[in-house]
């Protein structure tokens, strides 16, 4: 493989036109109002059907609950250790629960199997309570974070998918934030489990067992969602993991959970029969560096945040693949996450898929004394 530096005009890069698999498909999901499936690593999308359709989510909701919650405890401001109080609203939320009392304390961690294992409707609402104040600032904290993903068929109304006007989704958004969801590496803890307890010493232990039984019945299966009201039918946004590759696939508006299980294996089944993924990068592997124009730092290395592949077709894997690290002209301050290029990966001359790149932290600009001794030194080393 081959990599190349190369510096461009500043500019956001986008992925679009280069993230869809090719080739006539049967339809896969014939029940379904709508479903995708989608690689996780390269978000390639293999087979969709009225995938931007707006449609009720449900309880898949809970996705960008837990999503939000991950990213605090990555970020530090939330620890799985940490206690949740249950307020008088959090416990009177209906539906799917795992039984919270005004005032009982539980971890981050066991609220999360709540969410995950039992779509806790009022865990769900204690979590956010407990990280944004209130569960209208963290619906606020879930819209701005779908705008940010890019997800332009969204609008969430509350933290756990109960019925609500204007609370919507699709398929292809809800994989979005699944494959945004799966970056963090330990939410299939959770959303794999088939069974536990909360409560294990108290007098009124509570049995989870996952509404996802695919992570049962289905090879490689550990997530992520379901989902069922009146009016959005039976849902699911599952992932499955096979050797090196992951797949996303979603259905809304299934009739029954019989049909949306066996319209998942299904398209699982064709994605791992027909495809895998040759790997660019591995998460850790150091793929270049940027330099930074009147920088307090003039270069900053690029590590892989996540992996970086490409699916292709069995038989057809690496056959002409090569790659290129594409960066910006770049100059000082940047924040960490600002797009600074793209890693673009050929087959032969043709584009197959972009990568943007970001800054993994921030730099300031330099004070006008280290400019002036960096443009004496140039001077002076000049013929």
């Amino acid at each position: 493989m081959l990599a190349v530096l190369l510096l461009l005009p500043s500019a956001a890069w986008a992925e679009e036109g280069k993230g869809k698999a090719t080739g006539p498909i049967a339809n896969l999901a014939a029940s379904a109002k709508s479903a995708i499936l989608m690689d996780a690593d390269s978000g390639t999308v293999i087979y969709e059907k009225n995938s931007n359709a707006k449609l009720p989510p449900a309880s898949i909701t809970k996705i960008m609950t837990m999503l939000l919650v991950m990213e605090a405890i990555d970020e530090g401001r939330l620890k799985l250790t940490d206690k949740v109080q249950t307020s008088e609203y959090a416990a009177s939320m209906g539906g799917s629960q795992i039984f919270l009392e005004p005032g009982e304390e539980m971890t981050v961690d066991e609220m999360l199997k709540g969410v995950a294992l039992a779509s806790g409707n009022d865990a769900s609402v204690a979590l956010a309570e407990k990280l944004a104040g209130s569960e209208q600032q963290f619906v606020a904290m879930m819209n701005d974070k779908a705008a940010q993903l890019g997800m332009k068929n969204t609008r969430f109304e509350n933290c756990n998918g109960l019925p609500a006007a204007g609370h919507v989704s699709s398929a292809h958004d809800i994989a979005i934030m699944s494959r945004e969801l799966l970056k963090y590496e330990g939410i299939t803890k959770y959303t794999g489990l088939y069974q536990d307890h909360l409560r294990k010493t108290s007098e009124k232990p509570f049995w989870l067992v996952n509404t996802n039984k695919l992570v049962r019945f289905y090879h490689g299966a550990d997530g992520l969602k379901t989902g069922y009201t009146n009016e959005a039918k039976f849902c699911l946004s599952a992932t499955a993991r096979r050797e090196n590759l992951r797949l996303i696939a979603v259905v809304m508006g299934e009739p029954n959970t019989k049909t949306r299980n066996a319209e998942v294996s299904h398209l699982f089944d064709y994605a791992f029969a027909q495809y895998t993924n040759v790997p660019i990068y591995k998460k850790g592997d150091a793929i270049g560096e940027f330099k930074i124009e009147k920088g307090a730092t003039q270069k900053v290395p690029l590590v892989a945040k996540r992996s970086y592949s490409i699916l292709v077709r069995k038989g057809d894997a690496g056959k002409d693949i090569r790659h290129e690290l594409v960066l910006n002209r770049i100059q000082a301050p940047i924040q960490a996450g600002d797009p600074v290029g793209k890693l673009v990966v050929y087959r032969n001359n043709e584009v197959i898929k972009e990568f943007p790149v970001e800054s993994p932290v921030a730099v300031n600009r330099a004070g006008w004394w280290k400019l002036f001794k960096r443009a004496a030194g140039k001077l002076f080393m000049a013929d």
